[in-house]
């Protein structure tokens, strides 16, 4: 497994995580307002298939290091709120819904390790000059997931995103905003 996700389509991009377990504590964290807000997004999840999902991201809150935040991302300096729907809901393995307003789709499924869970984020419908923004993005808030997982401290959030999305830029072959 390794650790930087991979394209497996044109529009799909597919990340895992081996990540300490029970399944039943990795899924608090998929639909919990509170847990997820930890890693990625704060908002209420309507638990079945055509439920609502709220979701209110303010990177700045998913770690205690704080940073300047790039640029190019200040639009979003003060959160961003966006609303999906649950498309797949089968507690406590899977978990899709849709994404950036309906545009693409990402679906976590948690399979039981022994003592771990792999998680596998499927990211799906991205256009071609999403694919690096929204692997770095995946990329780094596993890691802040994992992090809180393991009981300790997650890092930056925007200087280890961008160093990642370096590194999907020279795997990926193209250039943010480039089409191939």
């Amino acid at each position: 497994m390794s650790e930087f996700g991979k394209r497996t389509s044109k529009d799909t991009v597919r990340l895992e995580r081996l990540l300490p377990g029970p399944v039943e504590r990795v899924w608090a964290y998929l639909v919990e307002s509170e847990k997820r807000g930890k890693w990625l997004a704060k908002g209420e999840l309507e638990p079945r298939v055509g439920g609502r999902v709220q979701l209110q991201f303010l990177h700045s809150s998913l770690t205690p290091v704080q940073e300047p935040i790039p640029e190019r991302f200040k639009m979003m300096e003060c959160g961003v709120t966006g609303e999906e729907t649950v498309t797949v809901f089968e507690p406590p393995t899977k978990l899709a819904m849709t994404w950036g307003n309906g545009t693409s789709e990402v679906s976590f499924e948690l399979t039981p390790r022994g003592e771990q869970v792999l998680l596998v984020i499927t990211h799906t419908r991205l256009g071609e000059q999403e694919m690096i923004l929204v692997a770095s993005g995946w990329h780094t808030h596993a890691g802040i997931l994992e992090a809180n997982l393991e009981e300790r401290t997650p890092g930056a959030f925007w200087s280890v995103f961008l160093e990642i999305e370096a590194e999907y830029t020279r795997l990926f072959g193209m250039q943010e905003g480039e089409s191939k």
